[in-house]
């Protein structure tokens, strides 16, 4: 398997330190707020990054932490008139049911940033007592950049260009602009725990270095997160680790890239900013995965109405097939008319180009390529009138019903029951374009009444009536079946 790793800015093989043994951390939301569509990207990408280590025999441990303890934590808390916890809380809890919704698998541990203050604070003892680090007189903790001679290889900055441009903010004792907090004093208002330095509480960049030493031990295999956090965050946390231990912090580095609102970045004061529950409204959590996975994870994502409908129609088709394998799979009787050879190959191929793409850099987009092959394969061999009816096709549907499971495991998808699902899509769909379902319910039965009748004059007239709706109606052998265009 390759992965790019953003500081060799290049696909590596993925060689975990220990053989069968991957430790993997990624950064956590900062518990003050819904998560957006941004969080859901970062959540989905590693998610399947783990799901796929696994499916290749590898051992896991995923460490995901939560920040709940930060300077948007504590403004929100004080304007509420609660404590800080009190709002980590509320947004943990909310992070969890949309990302439940959403199939994220917990990971192995979810470390919070207030249960590691003792690791933090010796930490930031360690740096100081080695040079890295300094106490101001207020009893503020900073760490010298200048100390650190590789500060900038991850994000590609060089430090003079960054001295150039920064100031020291009034009130600050920092000996250089660059440098940057590892334990901040205590101020009216704020949550505050003791240290060697005196009450205060941590910086925000210290509690993922000692969380994923305590957690994990160094190096670690892969660190992940999104591309915003390169700098100042990941060169930071490599900076004060790094520092620390005297050797490698990690050894792969794994960013998502960034998402767009219709090709605009995503901002509150655009107004463009879209949590997940918003998304949650107007379209099924599944969806919003499907249109995730639909893109390699370190390009651009764009995300609008439209590409949602087209994830929403791509989904439908896959589920769609499936529910076509199962009616044509509890047929009876079966002939013994083979199939031509290249089908088991062609079948084959797509297996193979699923697994590759998965092992080349995680390339989803590529898999799902793969993924509709099978479909139209599938498809291809329903239709057949001949084929349709040999014991080889079902043997060939029955692997592909069985690649679907498994490719959809690995991406978190096609885990539904195929005609619930559909159903529930069509619900979505029609709630959403505010189509009166009772209506077309009653247009459905009527047209079936007119063909029973023989009054095919109207039979087609409600038809039409019901294209103008958006309502296709499909005749099969259980009866008409309506769903949305």
């Amino acid at each position: 398997m390759q992965l790019f790793n953003t500081m060799t800015r290049s696909k590596e093989a993925f060689a975990p330190r220990n053989p069968g043994k991957v430790a993997m951390y990624v950064c956590g939301i900062t518990a003050y707020d819904l998560c957006h569509i941004g969080h859901a990207r970062s959540s989905v990408v590693f998610d399947v990054l783990v799901r796929h280590l696994r499916k290749k025999g590898l051992d896991v441990t995923f460490v995901r932490n939560f920040t709940d303890v930060d300077d948007k934590i504590i403004k929100k808390a004080n304007a509420e008139g609660v404590t800080s916890d009190v709002i980590a809380e509320r947004y943990i809890e909310a992070f969890y049911e949309d990302m439940d919704k959403l199939g994220i698998l917990r990971a192995d541990a979810e470390p919070r940033a207030t249960q590691y203050i003792d690791e933090m604070a010796r930490l930031a003892e360690r740096l100081i007592e080695s040079g890295h680090a300094y106490r101001t007189a207020s009893g503020d903790v900073y760490f010298r950049v200048r100390s650190f001679p590789g500060y900038g290889k991850l994000s590609g900055r060089d430090i003079e260009d960054m001295r150039s441009g920064a100031r020291v903010a009034p009130g600050e004792e920092k000996e250089d602009p660059l440098d940057f907090a590892l334990w901040k004093a205590s101020k009216p208002g704020e949550p505050v725990w003791d240290s060697p330095f005196g009450p205060g509480r941590p910086g925000w960049h210290l509690e993922c270095s000692a969380m994923s030493e305590k957690l994990l031990g160094m190096p670690i295999d892969i660190h992940g997160g999104g591309q915003d956090l390169i700098f100042p965050h990941h060169e930071n946390e490599i900076a004060q680790s790094e520092a620390a231990i005297g050797g490698e912090f990690c050894r792969y580095w794994v960013h998502n890239g960034f998402v767009r609102i219709n090709t605009e970045k995503m901002s509150k004061s655009l107004g463009n900013f879209i949590t997940i529950r918003d998304i949650y409204k107007r379209y099924l959590p599944e969806v919003l995965r499907f249109f995730l996975v639909s893109s390699h994870y370190r390009s651009p994502l764009d995300y609008s109405d439209q590409a949602l409908d087209e994830a929403e129609k791509g989904l439908r088709r896959i589920y769609a097939a499936m529910a076509q394998m199962d009616q044509a799979l509890s047929r009876a009787k079966w002939s013994e008319t083979k199939l031509p050879p290249d089908v088991a190959q062609e079948l084959a191929k797509l297996e193979e180009g699923f697994a590759a793409a998965m092992d080349d850099d995680l390339n989803t987009a590529q898999a799902l390529g793969h993924v509709f092959g099978a479909v139209r394969l599938a498809g291809r061999l329903m239709e057949d009138k001949t084929l349709a009816k040999s014991r080889e096709t079902a043997d060939i549907l029955r692997r592909i019903q069985a690649d679907l499971a498994d490719w959809g495991g690995e991406l978190g998808v096609f885990g539904s029951a195929s005609e619930a699902f559909l159903e529930a899509l069509k619900a979505s769909r029609t709630a959403r374009l505010g189509i009166d379902g009772a209506r077309v319910e009653a247009l459905v039965a009527e047209r079936q009444d007119a063909r029973k009748n023989k009054d095919f004059a109207r039979s087609d007239a409600i038809r039409d009536e019901l294209a103008n709706l958006g309502v296709t109606v499909m005749d099969t052998p259980a009866g008409p079946r309506w769903d949305v265009a």
